[in-house]
């Protein structure tokens, strides 16, 4: 299969699936990377140059915010990312949307498989 087509489909999803994790926890990068990685059985290995942009645009439309934690010993201070209240009905919404959109979707690929 052609790997555009993949990288088109995973584009569109990407953010709804980073705005599911930090419903979960607040996160810095590296561990939304690891973490979506493991949960989707290596189907979405995101480099930090495809996370940040996203976490930059969630951020600058209020759905996360971020806070820099204090260095202790010899570990480096951190950027955590958490969901802020509108990024809590944001994704409410995206997810009812996907819901309906991947209905729509399978049942138009399913319509005459059998014939």
């Amino acid at each position: 299969m052609d790997e555009r087509y993949e990288r088109q489909l995973k584009k569109g999803i990407l953010e709804i699936l980073v705005l599911q994790l930090l419903s979960q926890e607040r996160m810095y990068g590296y561990q939304m990377i690891m973490c979506m990685k493991e949960k989707s059985h290596g189907m979405f290995e995101m480099k930090e140059g495809t996370l940040y942009p996203i976490l930059y645009r969630l951020e600058d439309n209020e759905l996360v915010e971020s806070q820099w934690t204090p260095p202790q010993n010899k570990e480096l201070s951190r950027k955590y990312y958490c969901l802020t209240d509108k990024g809590k009905e944001q994704l409410k919404a995206l997810k009812q949307l996907w819901k309906n959109f991947s209905m729509v979707v399978n049942e138009i690929l399913e319509e005459n498989e059998y014939e």
